[in-house]
């Protein structure tokens, strides 16, 4: 038997009936098969080499045109009550859904070999760690899932060990549109893709285990699973304070982690250190604070606009070892999209034809890097930390080009969830849809939180107890003027707002009390260097009270869409700010 474990071995046995594979192989982690599978794409066209002298060990993959990006449309939670999924997600009675499921899974797999990939998502030897097994017939995504998770033998003794794991199946199918559905049945601890080869679609401990699944598990336990990256900010002193922040995707989580200083902070003697780009694990700890692990051990990050001036750790981490999805090729076989400012010009496309600008982008918008995350030159130590890293500030954050300012400051507990939970985004082309379309996006949770939000925010309340919580802030570097351009430049400049929170944070210094929220006195903002309009210094650090007013009216008729789960305290919280507002 490949696993001890009867229940593994059963469940393995019964997906095989189901797809019917030609062979089937457990995966072990190991160097030599990620070759051989690595080898084989090669032939058969699935990867292609890229240049070895420039891009050592990396390939290009190009996914199917209808195939690009996350489905939310297609995406179901199946609970046996409808409520329980709430009216933010898609809803499906579980019988239905596996009906519907296994009749596409249906010999699926002929001709074909089947992988068992046993995975962790977390340190192995962490207790904040959790494990599922995915099936899948594509070895893209098998060599996917060995950089994004701890993957392999190591992961399948942990599961042997608990004696637990989420189960996922999927499969390429047949790349039909039509026929492409992602369930999650959160009460089963079971995930079942199909149809897509998309990494978000498709790696299922990506967004289906680690967020959907894992945040129905969540509250179960008592932790938290979120859409959040996490850095270190270490001082001249050598402090180091641990920042959560939540965007949603493709709105500078990976530039934000992977963050360098200006050149008068690194000259002072602060660093940042990477500990992930995408997915945050948070439990109280014995001392009253909130520990977090990042479950990935990759980064799937988005290509396009990433280039020296935006996130110079990025393109080093990218250097080698790397497997781009969608990109467009230089003649030379380099990697090249849009923004990426090397000096290079694109010759094919990400489809695979002639470079030409007026019939598409040389890479999709949604064009993907998927590497380990140890190549990161700013790879945190404390990143393997079985017991997690203490957080020390929570943000939120989105795509907002008016209204809303650079960073502003909860006045507690109850009012920081209420602005995640109010959180408006502009959409971006992570997900199939109209692309700069402002929408509340909770806590960037919107396309992948497992049940109610209702009953998601009344567990985020729940912490409230907790003795030492994080502060929590909202950001907006996507403040626009007048003529259309950002008000603030952003990347390694977004320190200066994190170096505020962590002043915050320790008790040195004020800030200016508003009905939204505390805003920085204009003097302990560190804007040496940064010459701003006055235009931008108004909109930047303050409020526009009619502004607001209208924004806290709607925020009450989106708490109102989810009708009595909604907690009292969140629309007590609202009604008190409108009040504020008002006067």
């Amino acid at each position: 038997m490949p696993t001890r474990l009867k229940r593994l071995n059963d469940w393995v046995d019964e997906v095989v009936r189901l797809v019917r594979p030609d062979a089937v192989h457990w995966c072990d982690g190991g160097e030599a098969e990620n070759n051989a599978l690595l080898a084989a794409m090669e032939r058969d066209g699935t990867l292609i080499r890229l240049n070895e002298h420039t891009n050592p060990g990396s390939w290009l993959h190009r996914s199917h045109p209808d195939d690009v990006a996350r489905v939310e449309h297609l995406t179901y939670v199946c609970t046996t009550h409808a409520d329980a999924a709430g009216p933010n997600n898609h809803w499906m009675p579980p019988e239905e859904g596996h009906a519907q499921m296994d009749a596409l899974f249906e010999g699926c797999m002929r001709g074909r070999t089947m992988y068992v990939i046993p995975y962790c998502m977390g340190p192995i030897d962490s207790p904040l760690s959790r494990c599922g097994v995915e099936i899948t017939d594509s070895p893209y995504v098998v060599v996917n899932m060995r950089m994004m998770t701890r993957m392999g033998d190591a992961a399948l003794a942990r599961i042997e060990a608990d004696g637990a794991f989420v189960k996922g199946v999927h499969s390429i199918g047949e790349l039909d549109p039509n026929r492409r559905f992602i369930m999650h049945f959160p009460e089963e601890l079971t995930i079942k893709s199909y149809g897509s080869g998309y990494g978000g679609n498709a790696l299922l401990g990506k967004k289906c285990h680690a967020l959907r699944i894992a945040s129905y598990q969540a509250r179960g336990e008592g932790w938290l699973a979120e859409h959040m990256l996490i850095l270190g900010v270490e001082s001249p002193r050598g402090d180091t304070h641990y920042i959560a922040a939540a965007f949603p995707s493709a709105c500078g989580k990976t530039n934000l982690a992977m963050l360098i200083p200006p050149e008068g902070y690194r000259r002072d003697g602060w660093k940042v250190w990477t500990i992930g780009d995408d997915i945050c694990w948070m439990r109280p700890g014995a001392d009253g604070r909130l520990y977090a692990i990042n479950p990935e051990a990759g980064f799937f990050g988005v290509a396009p606009g990433t280039s020296i001036n935006s996130n110079p750790n990025a393109l080093a981490t990218v250097r080698s070892n790397t497997i781009f999805t969608n990109v467009g090729l230089t003649a030379d076989n380099q990697p090249w999209w849009e923004g990426r400012q090397n000096g290079q010009t694109p010759a094919i496309d990400w489809r695979g034809e002639a470079y030409d600008a007026a019939k598409r982008p040389a890479a999709h918008p949604n064009s993907r890097f998927t590497v380990s995350a140890k190549q990161c030159p700013s790879y945190s130590p404390r990143a393997e930390d079985p017991q997690g890293v203490p957080i020390s500030a929570i943000v939120f954050g989105g795509r907002r080009a008016s209204l809303v300012p650079l960073v502003f400051e909860a006045r507690d507990w109850t009012h920081g969830v209420l602005v995640g939970a109010a959180m408006g985004s502009e959409t971006t082309a992570a997900a199939t849809g109209a692309v700069g379309v402002m929408r509340r996006d909770p806590m960037a949770m919107k396309p992948f939180c497992g049940y109610n939000f209702a009953d998601y925010f009344t567990h985020w309340l729940s912490f409230g107890g907790v003795s030492k919580l994080p502060r929590i802030f909202h950001v907006n570097w996507f403040r626009k003027g007048e003529d259309g351009k950002f008000l603030w430049p952003g990347f390694g400049d977004n320190l200066r707002v994190l170096e505020w929170m962590i002043r915050r944070v320790d008790g040195e210094i004020d800030a200016v009390r508003t009905p939204i929220g505390a805003l920085p006195k204009p003097d302990d903002l560190n804007l040496d260097g940064i010459d701003l309009s006055d235009e931008a210094r108004d909109k930047l650090f303050g409020i526009d009270q009619e502004g607001w007013r209208a924004e806290f009216a709607s925020i009450g008729q989106y708490l109102d869409e989810y009708g009595p789960r909604m907690p009292a305290a969140l629309k007590a919280e609202q009604a008190r700010i409108l009040a504020e507002l008002g006067r």
